[in-house]
């Protein structure tokens, strides 16, 4: 493989292969040498190892208006970004730097505004923010800090020198990604990786971790991530994150305020939450203070900041140090507040508040990006966001230039920046080759209990076009792991604790309400679907061996298809075939295949942080796979689509019953698929089991998965009362009626109480009576309306169920039982 043979770095870009001397770096010299080694079917290889893991691990990026769906596979960029150790050692104290001297302007601009007093920084650059909130000044935040995790965008400018191109202070994203990358392309290239001495990422998100817990006022709280939910485009990184952490994973319906405080909702009722790092931004998080339309936020959450009683991370306003007009200022801000001089440079920046500023912009307007002050549009010609001067029409240009003649202060004109570039991997075998793409380089800062801690390592957005001047990862760029290389043998570092320091538990530790419902309504939907499906199969078996349309067995099950709502007869073909293949593709009636399977995803998207990837790819396979469209009529096209959404089915189901510890989680889950698998036989038999024939009461065994155990136990046809009392009646049937009444008598007990001392909460006698009834019952004597009467006992359930975990009407008072 002849790699750099033909690399030509970009005329008037500043390139991480080649130096400003022509020459190739020393430390990417070793890498291509490395890399040609392994040879090209190894690369090959291994780099399909990267792509697997990544799609194996469910990471993926949510794509606002995108044809091919809302989320797309993760793009890796399989050549990672290295930076050598002695230019890391002069980013790091930049970054550090940077960090202190935004988190005191913060300070000031809430507290004392001596700044901008005294003329440091003008007072419009903050009031007139949007990312400045006027109802916190005056307050100070738990732990004295306002910025715990910070981020910064930075590109090697021409000079070989690092800039920085933006700030981000309001709630970074990426840095999950960025771990997941490495975990990606470390296990691709282990080799590699550790004869790099690539520096480990653990140590960076313990210390993170550390400082947020430290904040903790209670012993039994628990940090929580508050996210804005499964549709905000790296949910995927709140859920890995919270989970890699061990935070709670919460939106905004999880949390309440009562009296300044603010409680998490969870299935044992109203539990502090002390700290929340938060990944929704400022405006969103309280409706009554600060955006009346936000449905996200948690009202009252302001109160609560006021009065110290939650400490959030980063704190709320803290967006307001990422205009872009702060930028023009912070070189004499570093010099006055921390009487040093920046170690890292900004890209040059003019504020047109300032008179002198909006002259020298509009006289060198064609040379300039114009873009908003304050914030990331503007309405009219900035609405898009910056656009480069010289592009302009000579319309666009005027208005412009008018708009910043009147109001100045919204506008700042920008030193044009060319993007550094970065190597990527083009062409395969013996034609795969390196080629530079512009790339930003995001990097990471968290506040710890001994101080700042930056990431070694971080996250690289490369995009596929070379004259790129801004990369997004929304219109098709990729992204990159961040290798900062030592020059000796690094560690090995871990975020467990050490075995000598762990405390012993085996309690269940908070379940916030809203998982616990996601998990009872997975276990519905997903039994729901089965037992669709399970009917679909058995019509379409009919169908292939040819038993006529009109025959008894065919009736009930098509009776029983629409009874369950997985097919509707009014909307469609009344024939058996007809309403089978619509139950398997319609996705306009609720209890078809696909829209439970859909539903299914959607419920375990919002518990994406409790489920193993294992359990997560089981449902998304579920639903790609009932979404597939189905071509074929016939009975063999739909049987073997039912076989097969049955197998992904049971996957998950094994890795729930095997792999999911019997906790509260897992509890919820078992209630819901035992009663709705309790519904779902209970309707079968009132429509198979009742004057019927043997070939009718064989169906109702199939739709039981009972045949076996029926011929082993009486060897003989299908006899109503005994096969009733197996599907009913029998406990020791795991799909029988009476089982499932048994499963859920017992998940109930050991759950959180909601009655008083010695008292049955209304759930728990529901079900302690229906399964004496049915442990009670004679199959002889059952009649269809009482078995409808325990579909109805199982449905108020249900109902109880929601009632007493998943709403909370409690007085305040009784919210302080920690």
């Amino acid at each position: 493989m002849r790699l750099v043979a033909n690399y030509r770095p970009i005329p008037g870009a500043a390139d991480e292969l080649i130096g400003n001397d022509g020459k190739m770096r020393p430390h990417w010299v070793r890498f291509v040498e490395t890399m040609a080694e392994l040879g090209p079917r190894e690369v090959a290889h291994r780099f399909h190892l990267a792509d697997r893991h990544l799609a194996d691990s469910g990471v993926v990026l949510r794509v606002y208006g995108d044809d091919n769906g809302d989320e797309r596979a993760w793009p890796l960029s399989h050549i990672p970004f290295l930076i050598a150790a002695e230019e890391w050692k002069k980013l790091e104290a930049g970054l550090i730097q940077r960090a202190r001297l935004l988190d005191a302007v913060l300070a000031d601009a809430y507290g004392e505004g001596h700044l901008a007093r005294d003329g440091a920084l003008p007072a419009a650059i903050i009031a007139g923010s949007p990312e400045f909130l006027r109802p916190l000044v005056g307050s100070k935040p738990v732990g004295d800090h306002h910025l715990r995790i910070y981020a910064v965008d930075v590109g090697r400018g021409p000079d070989g020198r690092w800039w920085v191109l933006s700030d981000r202070t309001q709630a970074p994203s990426g840095a999950g990604y960025a771990l997941e990358n490495r975990i990606a392309l470390s296990q691709a290239l282990p080799d590699v990786y550790r004869a790099f001495n690539v520096e480990r990422l653990a140590g960076f998100f313990q210390a993170f971790r550390a400082g947020l817990n430290a904040l903790n006022r209670h012993e039994e709280t628990r940090v929580a991530l508050l996210t804005p939910g499964p549709l905000n485009e790296t949910y995927f990184e709140h859920a890995y994150l919270a989970r890699y952490l061990g935070f709670v994973l919460v939106e905004g319906g999880d949390l309440t305020v009562r009296d300044d405080t603010v409680y998490m909702r969870t299935i044992s009722g109203l539990k502090r939450a002390d700290v929340l790092l938060r990944r929704l931004d400022s405006d969103f998080a309280d409706p009554l203070e600060f955006n009346p339309a936000s449905r996200l936020g948690v009202p009252g959450l302001a109160g609560a900041v006021r009065q110290r009683n939650v400490a959030i991370a980063n704190a709320l306003g803290s967006g307001v140090v990422e205009a872009r007009a702060m930028l023009g200022f912070l070189p004499g801000l570093a010099r006055r507040v921390l009487g040093e001089e920046l170690l890292l440079p900004n890209v040059a920046t003019w504020w047109c508040g300032q008179t002198m500023e909006r002259d020298h912009v509009i006289e060198n307007f064609d040379r300039m990006v114009i873009a908003p002050a304050l914030g990331a549009t503007l309405p009219g010609i900035l609405a898009r966001g910056p656009v480069l001067g010289s592009a302009l029409s000579p319309e666009e240009r005027s208005e412009l230039i008018h708009a910043i003649g009147r109001r100045g202060s919204d506008y700042v004109g920008q030193e044009v920046v060319r993007l550094s570039t970065t190597p990527v991997w083009r062409g395969e075998g013996e034609n795969a080759h390196l080629e530079p793409r512009p790339s930003i380089l995001r990097l990471y800062v968290a506040r710890s209990a001994e101080g700042w801690t930056v990431m070694p390592g971080g996250f690289c957005r490369i995009s596929d076009r070379p004259d790129a001047r801004a990369v997004t990862l929304q219109q098709g760029g990729v992204s990159a792991d961040v290798w900062v290389l030592s020059d000796r043998p690094v560690a090995e570092t871990t975020l467990l604790s050490s075995p000598d320091s762990v405390a012993l538990r085996r309690t269940t530790l908070t379940l916030p309400s809203r998982a616990g419902e996601n998990l009872f309504w997975l276990g519905r939907y997903l039994e729901r679907t089965e037992a669709a499906l399970r009917i679909v199969r058995a019509i379409a078996g009919r169908l292939v061996e040819a038993e006529g349309n009109g025959s008894s067995v065919m009736t009930r099950l098509v009776g029983t298809l629409v009874a369950s709502g997985a097919a509707v007869a009014e909307r469609g073909p009344t024939q058996p075939a007809g309403l089978a293949f619509a139950a398997l593709t319609d996705r306009t009636s609720f209890n078809t295949v696909p829209r439970l399977a859909e539903a299914s995803r959607r419920a375990a998207s919002v518990i994406r942080d409790r489920l193993s990837p294992d359990a997560w790819r089981a449902v998304a396979d579920l639903e790609t796979f009932t979404q597939r469209p189905l071509h074929g009529r016939t009975g063999s096209d739909m049987l073997e689509r039912a076989n097969e959404a049955l197998r992904l089915i049971a996957a998950f189901s094994g890795l729930a019953q095997e792999n999911m510890v019997r906790q509260h989680g897992w509890r919820f889950m078992e209630l819901g698929r035992r009663i709705d698998r309790g519904l779902a036989i209970a309707r079968a038999a009132r429509m198979c089991g009742f004057d019927a024939r043997p070939g009718d009461l064989d169906a109702l065994l199939e739709l039981a998965d009972s045949q076996i155990t029926y011929r082993i136990r009486y060897v003989m046809q299908a006899v109503r009362v005994p096969v009733l009392d197996l599907v009913l009646l029998d406990s020791s049937n795991p799909r029988a009626l009476a089982f499932q009444a048994d499963r859920i008598r017992r998940a109930l007990s050991e759950l959180p109480a909601h009655a008083p001392a010695g008292m049955l909460a209304p759930a728990d006698r529901l079900a302690s009576r229906l399964f004496a009834e049915l442990e009670t019952g004679d199959a002889a004597t059952l009649t269809t309306n009482a078995i409808f009467a325990h579909e109805q006992t199982l449905m108020r359930i249900s109902d109880e169920i929601a009632l007493a975990y998943f709403t909370h009407r409690a007085p305040p008072g009784e919210a302080s039982g920690d």
